[in-house]
């Protein structure tokens, strides 16, 4: 998909710059995010990710790469596997309980992609179904295991396959935070597994419109 570029697009990303430049000074000099009700709940970092353009496979079989195809102001992006018994449920629903608290302006300035780090089990058929029953608006990526693995360690996302298990099954080890990919394709802020969806939906409002 290509970038827009109109004159209103170009001063949305300079404001977002903008937000994350304010936040990343509030940190450094709080030692951490602010308190109370106006509390930043992501962590800025110092030295932001490089996304790798490798592409991988959307759902509907075409190519995805997460700095090509990644034209919102903000994209959201979580690896995980369809078939974690906890964590990622739970995430992937925080999170999308969070974009229906968006107003219509915000919403349409986010982008939720999800990652399978389980290319064996999660082809795209499975994966669009499993989003579907979060929210059909979100993208789901598959691909060659090395490829996936390529792309996540570009901003710092680990995964292993654990001991099979009695049924024959297994489970896959992997980071659990929620990365926001910029219009720069760098990675300066995330999310933690606890982050709540109106936390989420709070950061989103902070970082569009600050």
């Amino acid at each position: 998909m290509a970038e827009r570029r109109t004159p209103v697009g170009r001063a949305r990303r300079t404001t977002l710059a903008g937000a994350l430049a304010s936040l990343a000074l509030v940190v450094s000099a709080c030692g951490g995010p602010a308190s109370g009700d106006d509390a930043f709940a992501g962590t800025v970092l110092d030295n932001p990710y490089q996304v790798d353009p490798t592409p991988l496979t959307a759902t509907d079989g075409s190519s995805f790469s997460l700095v090509d195809d990644t034209d919102a102001r903000l994209t959201l992006v979580f690896f995980g596997y369809t078939q974690c018994p906890d964590i990622c449920g739970v995430v992937m629903a925080q999170l999308a309980s969070a974009v229906q608290q968006l107003d219509a302006e915000d919403r349409d300035d986010v982008q939720m992609v999800y990652v399978t780090t389980d290319p064996a089990r999660d082809n795209e058929g499975v994966i669009r179904s499993y989003l579907d029953r979060l929210d059909p608006s979100f993208e789901g990526l598959t691909g060659d295991l090395g490829t996936i693995e390529q792309v996540a360690s570009s901003m710092a996302v680990g995964f292993t396959e654990e001991d099979r298990l009695p049924s024959g099954g297994y489970e896959v080890t992997h980071s659990t935070q929620v990365l926001g990919i910029d219009v720069a394709d760098e990675v300066p802020v995330l999310w933690t597994q606890e982050t709540t969806a109106t936390e989420y939906a709070a950061d989103i409002h902070t970082l569009l419109t600050s």
